[in-house]
């Protein structure tokens, strides 16, 4: 009973902790993909690792920029890209859109154009832990170039 009633408090702690989403708040993240996390028809086994940098133009929107590298069983993808963030509540749900370049080897480059929708749970003022489920479609090879999945990451919000 006691680990219940732990686990219930922290919970609750970490949904009443909340950021102030507002002008001037800067952000950085780090995310990883895979492991039988997102499916492609294309590929059977993706993992990846990535990193967001972000900047609160006004309340509730953030522009950010990410580098990702991902690897399949058949290629090592490198993209990089460009989008928004719009956060829906002040508890953290979010939803995103925006665009991604990527290299793939041997020789193969694609457009990605990704959304997103995730929450941030916080463990204080500063600190999320940010799951989220996304699809990026790819321009080049619609039904075999596009993936869909969940990625988990931390953010840093100063």
């Amino acid at each position: 009973m006691k680990k219940f009633v732990t686990i219930a408090l922290l919970f609750f702690a970490t949904l009443s902790a909340s950021a102030q989403f507002e002008q001037g708040l800067k952000y950085v993240g780090a995310y990883a993909t895979g492991l039988d996390m997102s499916y492609s028809s294309k590929n059977k086994f993706r993992f990846g690792l990535g990193a967001e940098l972000g900047y609160f133009i006004m309340d509730h929107l953030m522009l950010k920029a990410d580098a990702s590298y991902q690897h399949t069983d058949v290629s090592d993808d490198f993209t990089l890209g460009a989008g928004a963030r719009y956060y829906v509540t002040h508890h953290g749900f979010y939803l995103g859109a925006g665009a991604q370049y990527a290299h793939r080897s041997p020789k193969s480059n694609d457009v990605l154009i990704p959304v997103e929708a995730g929450y941030s749970f916080y463990f204080n003022d500063y600190i999320s832990f940010e799951p989220a489920v996304y699809y990026r479609m790819s321009v080049n090879d619609f039904s075999k170039g596009s993936t869909i999945g969940l990625k988990i990451g931390v953010g840093f919000y100063f």
